[in-house]
């Protein structure tokens, strides 16, 4: 697997105690997509999105962590469904052009350096298909979580080793200059936590080329 090293250690060690907590909703994906299409979930974790989308889409996932990659594939079996699984950062994608007519791409990119996120994306539009389509999500810089040990702007290292960067629509829409948004919007919710309200930020939307 190629560029792994600091990240794919601390990866590895998160996905030996990350829980299951059953699929995630991929409405989105299927409102837009024919059954049968294509689909990339890249970084797909222990599969809470592949798993869903398997069941109307060819799927394929890659995960930097094979821990991961393992539990992917023991939920998959559990529920009779199917994806091929790659071990591979999101940066060094294993597919040949134009092989996908749509990419999942939740909660990763926020986990990489803007050096990485700037190779991730030109990976991901390499892998896609003309007029196909990625759906993301990420943290915004209003999360209750923003902070810590910042190695770059809005860019934060947790004691695990594990990168947490936090984005604005700006930023966003300037990373994801060559595409098409068709989509975006802040998702501000309200968290409790010890009797204190705390917000969380994602940022979601839709691409195309």
């Amino acid at each position: 697997m190629k560029g792994l090293g600091e990240s794919h250690r601390a990866w590895e060690e998160e996905y030996r105690h990350v829980r299951w907590g059953g699929p995630r909703p991929v409405s989105a994906v299927e409102k837009v997509l024919a059954p049968g299409s294509r689909v990339l979930d890249a970084g797909c974790g222990n599969g809470r999105y592949l798993l869903p989308l398997s069941k109307k889409f060819v799927v394929a996932g890659t995960d930097i962590s094979v821990t991961a990659l393992s539990s992917a594939r023991n939920y998959l079996k559990k529920s009779g469904q199917t994806a091929g699984l790659v071990a591979s950062s999101i940066t060094h994608l294993p597919f040949s052009d134009d092989s996908f007519d749509a990419i999942v791409c939740y909660g990763v990119l926020q986990h990489l350096l803007e050096s990485e996120r700037e190779i991730a994306v030109e990976e991901l539009r390499r892998v896609l298909r003309p007029h196909g389509s990625i759906f993301f999500e990420v943290f915004g810089t209003d999360d209750m979580r923003f902070g810590g040990d910042e190695v770059e702007n809005n860019t934060f290292r947790r004691n695990s080793g594990i990168i947490y960067h936090y984005f604005t629509e700006e930023e966003l829409e300037s990373l994801f200059a060559e595409f098409n948004v068709e989509e975006m919007k802040s998702i501000r919710t309200e968290k409790r936590f010890r009797g204190e309200l705390y917000t969380r930020h994602q940022i979601k939307g839709v691409l195309s080329l």
